[in-house]
This record gives C-alpha cells, sequence and structure tokens, in this order.
C-alpha cells in the first residue's frame, strides 16, 4: 500500500484517490531507494513523431516493488490517451516492459486500448517492447500552426452529443450563430449525421454573400480530416461507418466546391477558443458535455498532434472507482467530468431521475436544484470541484499550463462557479506554487454561445488563389 493523505476529502465521493498524489507519493518513495533505475517510456506515433517521458523507479527487488507495475501502468495509460501512439518502447527495467506487454494485449485488462490505438486509430499493430536506453527515439518539438484566421467569409460549426452549433463570420464578425438539438450517439443512418451537418452549414450559408472556407470541431479523433474513431457515430455499423463516415467531411468538401476545410477534435478548438478568447497561450481547455474533451495550445500558440482525450485518461487510482462502459477502465476522467459524473454523484447526494430519462435532462434538474439553492446539488458542485482541482494538479504534471478554460453544459450557471472556486482552494492549498501560475476561467457569456464555432471557422487557410480573387470582388 502507499498512503496517501489529502487535505481536501470530496463529500460525495470520499474513497476518491487522487492520481497527482499517488504519483508523488511513488516518486517520494524512490528518491529513498538507493538502487533506483533511470526509467523512460516513448510512445511513437504512426508518422513516426515520439513523445518521451523520463524519470525513475523502484529496484526490481525492493520490498515495494509491486508499486511500479501500478506507477508505470497509469503513467502509459495517461500517455497514450494524451499524446496517442501505437508503438511503445520501454527503458530501465525489462521487468515493467514484460508486465506492460501483458496488460496491453488483446488478452490483457487494457485490451481496448490495444484495440483502440493499433488498429482502430493509427492502422498499425500496436506494440509493447524493452529496448536499450540507446534506441529510444528522439522526441521532436511539438505545436501546429493552426487557426487564427479571420480573412473571408466562413462558416464554422461544432458537433457535440447533445446540440450541433454553428457559425457564419465576415471578416472575423458573427453574422449569425445557432444551435440545433440532436441525438447522433445511436443513430444507425449514416445520412443523419452527414446531411445534418450539411443542414447547419446550408443555414449559416444563407447569412453569408459566399463560403470561403468552413471549419470544423467534432467530438473524437480526426486525422487529416479523416474520421478515425468517434462515439458520435457509435449507433452506425462497422460497413456503414467505412463507406459513410470515415471520409464524410472529405465529401462535404467537395459539396462546397473544395474550400478549403478542416476538422479537428473538439478538444482542441475548446483550447484555441480559449486561447483567443483569454489573449495568451499554454490554455488547457477542459469541455465537460455528454463526454470529456480535452485540448491544448502551447506556449508558442500552437495545436498539438496529440490526442487529448482526457476523457479516458485515469484521474483516480482507487480501486473501486467507477467503471468507464465504453474502454472498460476504472477512474477515467469521463466518470468525473460530464453528465455522466453529475449523474453518478446526484444518485450518491440522493437526487433520483426516471429510468429512461436522458442525461442531458438529469442535468438540468440538478441545475435547477442549484439554482434553487438546494444543498444536495451544491455538494454535486463542490464535490466537482475538489476532484477537478486535483485532477488539474495532475495534468499540470503533463503540460505545462498557464490557463485552464472550462466549459461545456456542467459548467453552466451557479454550479460551474461553485466547481470553479471550490478547485482553486484546493489548488491554494494543497499546490500553491501551481495556483500562483495557472488561472482557471469560465468562458464569457459571448463564447459560452458560439465560441466553439466561432473558432472552428477560424481553422482553414484560404488559398492564395481565392484570397485574391475575394480581395478582388471586394
Amino acid at each position: 500500500m502507499l498512503k496517501i493523505s489529502p487535505q481536501f476529502t470530496p463529500e460525495l465521493d470520499p474513497g476518491y484517490v487522487p492520481a497527482v498524489l499517488w504519483n508523488r507519493a511513488y516518486r517520494e518513495l524512490t528518491t529513498t531507494a538507493p538502487d533506483r533505475r533511470a526509467f523512460a517510456l516513448a510512445v511513437v506515433r504512426a508518422d513516426g513523431e515520439a513523445s518521451v517521458w523520463k524519470g525513475e523507479v523502484l529496484p526490481a527487488n525492493h520490498p515495494q516493488a509491486a508499486l511500479t507495475f501500478r506507477y508505470v501502468e497509469r503513467l502509459l495509460k495517461f500517455l497514450l490517451w494524451q499524446r496517442g501512439g501505437c508503438r511503445v518502447r520501454v527503458a530501465g527495467a525489462p521487468e515493467v516492459a514484460a508486465h506492460l506487454q501483458s496488460v496491453y494485449s488483446t488478452t490483457g485488462a487494457r485490451a481496448f486500448d490495444h484495440r483502440f490505438m493499433g488498429d482502430e486509430v493509427y492502422g498499425q499493430p500496436f506494440s509493447v517492447e524493452a529496448c536499450a536506453w540507446a534506441d529510444l527515439p528522439v522526441e521532436q518539438p511539438v505545436g501546429l500552426a493552426v487557426g487564427r484566421h479571420r480573412d473571408g467569409c466562413r462558416i464554422g460549426f461544432d458537433l457535440g452529443g447533445s446540440f450541433r452549433k454553428v457559425a457564419a463570420l465576415i471578416d472575423g464578425e458573427v453574422v449569425f450563430s445557432e444551435s440545433t438539438a440532436w441525438d447522433p450517439y445511436f443513430q444507425a443512418d449514416p445520412a443523419y449525421h452527414i446531411e445534418g451537418v450539411e443542414d447547419s452549414l446550408r443555414r449559416a450559408a444563407a447569412h453569408l454573400p459566399r463560403v470561403d472556407a468552413i471549419g470544423g470541431s467534432a467530438a473524437g479523433v480526426y486525422v487529416n480530416n479523416e474520421v478515425r474513431i468517434a462515439s458520435l457515430f457509435r449507433g452506425v455499423s462497422r460497413e456503414g461507418f467505412e463507406a459513410s463516415i470515415r471520409r464524410m467531411f472529405f465529401d462535404l468538401q467537395e459539396r462546397w466546391g473544395g474550400i478549403p476545410f478542416e476538422v479537428v477534435n473538439d478538444g482542441e478548438v475548446t483550447a484555441l477558443s480559449g486561447s483567443i478568447s483569454l489573449g495568451d497561450n499554454a490554455v488547457l481547455g477542459v469541455s465537460m458535455g455528454t463526454s470529456m474533451a480535452g485540448g491544448y495550445v502551447t506556449p508558442a500558440g500552437g495545436i498539438t498532434p496529440w490526442l487529448n482525450e482526457l476523457a479516458f485518461a485515469p484521474v483516480d487510482y482507487a480501486e473501486d472507482a467507477p467503471i468507464d462502459e465504453w474502454s472498460g477502465d476504472r477512474g477515467c476522467g469521463v466518470q468525473y467530468f460530464s453528465q455522466q459524473g453529475i449523474d453518478r454523484l446526484a444518485a450518491k447526494a440522493g437526487i433520483h431521475f426516471p429510468d429512461d430519462q436522458p442525461l442531458a435532462e438529469r442535468l438540468i434538474v440538478v441545475q435547477a436544484s442549484m439554482a434553487a439553492g438546494e444543498e444536495r446539488a451544491l455538494a454535486i458542485y463542490e464535490t466537482l470541484g475538489t476532484l477537478l482541482g486535483y485532477a488539474i494538479a495532475h495534468y499540470a504534471d503533463f503540460y505545462e499550463l498557464r490557463n485552464v478554460l472550462l466549459l461545456g453544459g456542467v459548467t453552466a450557471g451557479a454550479g460551474g462557479e461553485v466547481m470553479v472556486n471550490q478547485a482553486i482552494e484546493v489548488l491554494r492549498g494543497e499546490f500553491p506554487e501551481l495556483a500562483q501560475r495557472v488561472h482557471l476561467s469560465l468562458p464569457a457569456e459571448k463564447d459560452k454561445r458560439h465560441g466553439q464555432a466561432v473558432a472552428a471557422a477560424s481553422l482553414p487557410a484560404l488559398n492564395p488563389v481565392s484570397a485574391a480573387a475575394n480581395l478582388a470582388s471586394c
């Protein structure tokens, strides 16, 4: 066992074991071991780009050496979902490499991650191998200069699990925005998704003299505009996905005459929107809605080729932490910072719902209870704030941060402010240095309405020919 002593106990989730404190306790234990070993994990994407984490682990013969397996397995899980990769290289501890090979295999506890990171995202077999230090891949600087384009007549869209949002802009000024309810998760017909997006684009285009570029964000993994995997399309059969969904944005681009058309993960646009709004970089955007999305703007102002899928990155090391029904893993962010998290805590607070009531409607009930000043609802948001404070400290071990922007339906209303204030209290009490350099905020009201879609509209650059033609027509 590894003893930790959090200063703050979440009222409705007292068994929560903050990953950041567990990891720090392990590292402190390691510093007292005279034979501690240098250790490295490299995760390599299909294009050969690598991310390398370096640290230390206990010696193999240490009385508490079993803790190393827990430490490194959770570390690898976080790195895979933060940075992405289909090849893992392990240096400095061959027995740890063997353990990871077993766990992240087709028959291991992380079989979902093996399949997802291999065949479904990167299209290559997933592998874990021990290697010598000299054979570790070299990490390259990250940061893609994407977005922040304001010129021309643009459409931006944002596809969520409950709403699809769209905005029309002329030279950066919003002339139209709209939010349309939809229910994509269990729709089997690909046309539901494709024509839904097309409908939003057409409605936005009606407010523009022409359309020069379209940018979009959506929950899921997108590589060069291709849909690799996304919960939005979970109801579509494999055959339907391959035939109609995988390249749906290429098909939509063709419908719109081949104009510049860029789609990225909604978390990246969350962070980009925050960076634009705040006028600063080093931004982690965390969207808490139907699911949980994350995105990151580097200190230099670029976005990364990483996955940043914090929904599946572990934040709770409790042995009985809630299980994510999709990946089968425990303690991942989606079970805390989403509508699912609200629903889970509501049950503990004594707020019960009809079995057939959708999560989005349950959230509305909790928000109404919070607005009415009910103690049960207050306990939910204070608990979320405590969980969030520890999670942000955990994220800061993996991201260089100056800003954390929190948005999504879970953060709306008085409950969002309670949650943020409680998270700040946790940071001040438990991580004072971090509290001084990282600013937590909710989006401005205008950004809540259409900030995501506006930021998405800025993604594509106009090609020189069309840009010149547009200038000549002005």
